[in-house]
């Protein structure tokens, strides 16, 4: 039996969830729940964690990038709009400074790096990223970093830690619920690269403020 994602069933449950919220002060958002079963989270093969990018970008709170790099690199991350641009310098200046590691750490929710540097951020802030999983994304000096950082702006990461199953932002409110549906798609897709269908004990789409709607995501073929 094949089984490939039904995006009409997956739209009506995000049209659903809409329905189902109540009208708030603040724009909510969409969020994608899925529950794994017969997944043994202490196996180390299963905690996976990956970036995924989305078709349609979520509207709103952009996730924010700091590009640490040399050269003319740092030009052409000011000329992206890099939310923040660190150097070698900069990185130096952080040893051992936990505390302002930590806090660049929460204040951006990807890094990039030049090879060249990957070393000394490992050295320098290494024991801070890891843990949030955010180790920086190698990049050529020669890299168009626009499209990087395009890309990483419409991105989500998602990871599997210590409960069998993955929590992710996948839209906003005021987005087209079909748009939503294929950010959601995206998402499981990825997911099925990593597990077996049957493996998805349940997939939940909610809004911020509403109650979870249940979505059975596939077509039988």
């Amino acid at each position: 039996m094949i089984m490939s994602l039904n995006l009409d069933a997956i739209t009506k449950a995000v049209t659903e969830a809409k329905s189902k919220a109540k009208k708030r002060r603040f724009k909510q958002s969409y969020e994608l729940i899925v529950k794994f079963r017969d997944f043994d989270v202490k196996n180390q093969a299963n905690r996976f964690n990956m970036t995924i990018t989305l078709p349609h970008a979520l509207q709103g709170k952009e996730p924010k990038i700091c590009v640490i790099a040399t050269g003319a690199m740092v030009l052409a991350a000011r000329e992206a709009k890099a939310d923040a641009i660190l150097t070698r310098e900069d990185i130096e200046k952080l040893s051992g400074n936990k505390k302002e590691v930590r806090r660049l750490a929460n204040s951006y929710d990807y890094f990039i790096a030049t090879p060249d540097l990957m070393v000394l951020i490992g050295r320098v802030m290494g024991q801070i990223l890891g843990p949030r999983n955010k180790i920086p994304e190698a990049i050529q000096p020669n890299a168009d970093i626009k499209t990087v950082i395009d890309r990483l702006k419409r991105s989500v990461r998602i990871r599997v830690k210590d409960q069998p199953q993955i929590m992710c932002k996948v839209g906003t409110e005021d987005m087209d619920p079909k748009q939503v549906a294929e950010n959601i798609a995206a998402v499981l897709s990825e997911i099925l690269n990593k597990v077996r269908p049957e493996q998805l004990r349940a997939v939940v789409i909610k809004l911020t403020m509403s109650s979870p709607v249940s979505v059975n995501p596939f077509i039988s073929r």
